[in-house]
């Protein structure tokens, strides 16, 4: 315990919690630039979300119950934890919990009002976790297979990629990748797309410095999924990262072809695609 609470892991640890917000502000800028470009629009500036954060921390703040607020600050605490478990190079399957704790925070906050669309986006974003929940778990033990360990230190020093072993887990978590960034065809929870939809789901009864934390929480969990993806090629990590760009890259085209499906839809897709890719490579694994 006492080797995580190292001087070099302090500073690491501050880095990234100034650093993650601000890279992901700017992704989400060039999110929206290239989405206005390809939607045939100019589109905002590229500090725009920032602009957006700050214009939402200054407005009124009206919370629908009490308990609101508490469940939106447990949505953002959760995320801060995996990125700080992140840079410490912690236990990724702990990681992967504690991010689902993040979401399941957001679903309280969404739950605890009367509002219909609300309860009605929260529901829909309980449903995704159910689809996509299963394809992280397997994509762990893919990678406990492969090191023998559930530390990132250890995918870190492995010099051959995990995306050698696991290709089609990579192919599945990139599937993932939608709905976890809330990208059509799978914004059903949240009504996301182009940021123009009055009602937006889950997040419809959330308002001023809330949904500024919210953006915060996002921005964090953007990048610790760049990050997850960058883990599959970790050596060396400049083409991980080059990898998770492309990746986001994909999924903003991704967001801008596809039309919104359903839950039920989107609920076999991902068991059949995501579960079955999966467990194809890590039967492979097992047989090889």
């Amino acid at each position: 315990m006492s080797e995580i609470f190292t001087l070099q892991n302090i500073i690491a640890v501050v880095v990234a919690l100034i650093g993650a917000p601000i890279i992901g502000g700017i992704l989400s800028g060039v999110d929206r630039i290239i989405s206005a470009r390809m939607q045939n629009r100019y589109g905002p500036p590229l500090l725009q979300p920032f602009y957006d954060f700050f214009k939402l921390l200054g407005k009124e703040r009206i919370t629908v119950n009490q308990t609101q607020m508490v469940y939106v600050l447990g949505h953002l605490f959760f995320s801060i934890v995996c990125i700080v478990m992140l840079v410490l190079k912690q236990d990724l399957l702990m990681i992967i919990f504690v991010l689902a704790f993040s979401s399941v925070s957001l679903i309280m906050g969404a739950m605890s009002v009367r509002s219909p669309y609300s309860k009605i986006g929260a529901q829909r974003e309980l449903i995704q976790m159910m689809a996509y929940e299963p394809v992280l778990l397997l994509m762990v033990v893919g990678i406990y297979l492969t090191n023998k360990s559930f530390m990132i230190s250890s995918i870190l020093e492995n010099e051959k990629p995990l995306l050698y072993t696991l290709p089609l887990v990579f192919a599945a978590f990139l599937y993932v990748l939608t709905i976890k960034l809330r990208k059509s065809p799978f914004d059903f929870s949240t009504s996301h797309h182009g940021h123009q939809e009055l009602i937006k789901g889950l997040t419809t009864e959330f308002s001023g410095p809330q949904l500024a934390i919210i953006e915060l929480a996002h921005w964090y969990d953007l990048v610790l999924l760049l990050a997850l993806i960058s883990l599959f090629f970790a050596n060396p990590l400049w083409v991980g990262i080059l990898i998770a760009l492309v990746s986001f890259f994909l999924e903003m085209v991704i967001d801008n072809i596809s039309a919104r499906v359903t839950w039920k839809f989107m609920l076999k897709l991902t068991w059949i695609i995501g579960i079955g890719a999966a467990m194809t490579n890590i039967i492979w694994l097992y047989l090889k």
